[in-house]
């Protein structure tokens, strides 16, 4: 009976939990605990938001429509766990996302020019350099914008926001396979665009 027992408890393994769920369980009895959660994503928002938008002031924008979402919807907030990062990671991006769709609808509607465009100005110290980095930047960003929004955003969260295939799973809605898959192929289409670019 012992035996069986500890045999039991062997196969059965407790579920990951959300990494944030301590911090996510204080700010839904305080709202004003909040601030802990913020502070640790707000730069990797506002980060995704900018790779998105290229705009600084859009992205701030984006960013506190993200937090303040968020905010507002952290009770119904469900907590599945995931056996590495974080669910409310994942969740924040998600969001995200969403206020970016929505913010491309509005620029499409009534498009404009930013004014971060203006302030565009080279470094002095080494005029060559930031030239020749520019350009190369500048057609990297043509190819990525290209492809089509999930690979661009597969991107983007594995290598700016460095999420685990899992993390953008559940950011894109896909599963982790499908986005190793979405990621390979973004990286490759890349690779062969910057290549034929050359010759």
């Amino acid at each position: 009976m012992f035996r069986k027992g500890r045999e039991a408890a062997a196969f059965t393994r407790p579920l990951p939990l959300d990494a944030d769920r301590p911090a996510v369980e204080a700010a839904r009895r305080d709202p004003l605990r909040f601030e802990t959660l913020y502070r640790k994503y707000v730069a990797q928002v506002y980060s995704f938001a900018l790779y998105e938008t290229r705009a600084h002031h859009a992205a701030e924008d984006v960013t506190e429509q993200v937090f303040l979402q968020a905010l507002r919807g952290l009770p119904s907030f469900d907590d599945r766990g995931l056996d590495e990062g974080s669910t409310f990671r994942a969740w924040l991006f998600q969001i995200c996302r969403n206020v970016l769709a929505n913010e491309r609808r509005r620029v499409r509607r009534h498009p404009q020019v930013p004014m971060d465009l203006a302030f565009d100005v080279p470094a002095a110290d080494d005029p060559a350099a930031t030239v020749a980095a520019r350009d190369e930047a500048a057609r990297a960003w043509r190819v990525i914008e290209t492809l089509p929004g999930d690979r661009r955003q597969a991107l983007t969260l594995r290598f700016v926001d460095e999420m685990s295939a899992r993390e953008i799973g559940e950011v894109l809605g896909r599963s982790e396979g499908a986005v190793r898959v979405l990621i390979h192929r973004a990286l490759r289409a890349v690779a062969d665009e910057l290549g034929g670019e050359r010759t």
